[in-house]
């Protein structure tokens, strides 16, 4: 059997806007603890991205989201021992309030302003932001 941390895994993280701003929360335990972070996690089987990142925000932060679209790639090694392919999307929230749905993994939900976020930042955050802003959609770590 394979050794479960040289296994690359599917991250699919999402960049919500709503009026402006961007939905983050500070990361609790895993990978990144204390950094701010959208919402995110592991593509399942058999799922499409869009699908994962409508669950995951709403399994995360109790909000709907719509007009999901492909943001950009990474090849996210920046925390040791694992590594992602990372795909990070782009959406629009639909509905609902921001509430914290696993307090074990992470603060309260908050909409930021895209020119004043908080630090430190998930090692995904920082793209996520230049890709709205300039259109890049690759990204390797380090």
């Amino acid at each position: 059997m394979k050794n479960p941390e040289k296994i690359i895994k599917v991250g699919v993280g999402t960049l919500i806007l709503k009026d402006g701003k961007i939905l983050l929360h500070k990361r609790f335990g895993a990978h990144g603890a204390s950094e701010y972070a959208s919402t995110g996690g592991h593509l399942d089987f058999g799922e499409s991205i869009i699908a994962c990142a409508k669950r995951e925000t709403l399994e995360e932060a109790g909000v709907k989201i719509k007009n999901v679209k492909f943001l950009y790639y990474m090849n996210l090694t920046n925390y040791p021992s694992k590594h992602y392919a990372n795909i990070q999307v782009i959406a629009d929230w639909a509905s609902g309030t921001p509430k914290n749905m696993e307090p074990h993994a992470g603060g309260d939900w908050a909409w930021y302003d895209l020119d004043n976020l908080p630090k430190p930042r998930f090692a995904t955050l920082d793209n996520s932001i230049l890709a709205y802003k300039t259109g890049k959609n690759f990204f390797d770590s380090k």
